[in-house]
């Protein structure tokens, strides 16, 4: 059956999946809606069931049964078409933990069924599907990270004008920006940097610099900052625009997302 665009919301669904490894974060995700998002930590989801394409990297991907994406910290991914409600189990690895181990990794945003660059990823998916005990987790997850680091993806798929609108976005989150001041910097007519953006990341500058910002929020959350505090710190106006970005980006208020990993930090 031909995959049908997007046209309406239906719901999405998550469950977490208990593993033993400390750090190590997995989950079963079902949707029937179309989603645009950038990922915060490196992340590999196998597609268990349903077809569907996505966007990312510039290009469109069909997914089938099996499929491994693969996403990399600020990666945005958005869905495109599916043929029925989809369910992916996901596995999120720390940050740190990848890039202490073989640093930086930009790879392919996914490898088909079989292939056999996918296979250490196939494993650790078994592996927490069934639940393994923590020394055969442990494994499955140091190959999956080394397997990650020799994938021989594209090293860079921005030019230059955008490599350094990102730089400038990043490093300045939390100031009050101008497309003026982002074109000069990218050294690049600000009507082509727009083209430019949206065609190699997926949304405008505007859009990303907000996901940067919401998700620095989160990080400040989680590390004990109080939620009335945070939006100065991220470059948001006020309390009402960090409330409304965050709830619509997060799903949930400030308030509550810090009361939520505080009590995940109370029961580890």
């Amino acid at each position: 059956m031909a995959p049908r665009a997007y046209h309406r919301c239906v719901a999405v669904r998550t469950e977490p999946i208990a593993v033993s490894t400390p750090g190590l974060r997995a989950l079963r995700w079902w949707s029937d809606e179309p989603h645009t998002r950038m990922k915060e930590a490196y992340t590999v989801a196998r597609l268990v069931r349903g077809r569907s394409s996505f966007w990312s990297a510039g290009k469109v991907w069909e997914s089938t049964p099996g499929s491994l994406q693969i996403k990399q910290p600020g990666d945005v991914h958005r869905d495109v078409s599916s043929d029925g409600p989809l369910l992916f189990q996901l596995v999120t690895f720390p940050t740190s933990l990848v890039e202490s181990a073989v640093g930086k990794v930009r790879a392919l945003p996914q490898l088909a069924p079989g292939d056999p660059r996918g296979a250490a990823f196939q494993h650790l998916h078994d592996a927490v599907a069934r639940g393994a005990e923590r020394l055969a987790l442990d494994v499955a997850v140091v190959e999956a990270i080394a397997a990650l680091g020799a994938l021989d993806g594209p090293k860079e798929h921005y030019t230059r004008a955008v490599r350094r609108a990102l730089e400038l976005l990043r490093e300045r989150l939390a100031e009050p920006l101008t497309l003026d001041e982002i074109a000069a910097h990218a050294e690049l007519g600000k009507f082509y940097l727009c083209r430019a953006f949206r065609a190699q990341l997926g949304m405008p500058p505007h859009a990303y610099l907000t996901r940067l910002r919401i998700r620095r929020a989160k990080e400040l959350l989680a590390a004990g900052t109080m939620p009335r505090d945070v939006a100065p710190l991220v470059g948001l106006y006020d309390q009402s625009q960090l409330n409304r970005h965050f709830r619509r980006l997060v799903g949930t208020t400030p308030g509550e997302y810090a009361r939520r990993v505080g009590r995940a930090h109370s029961v580890a």
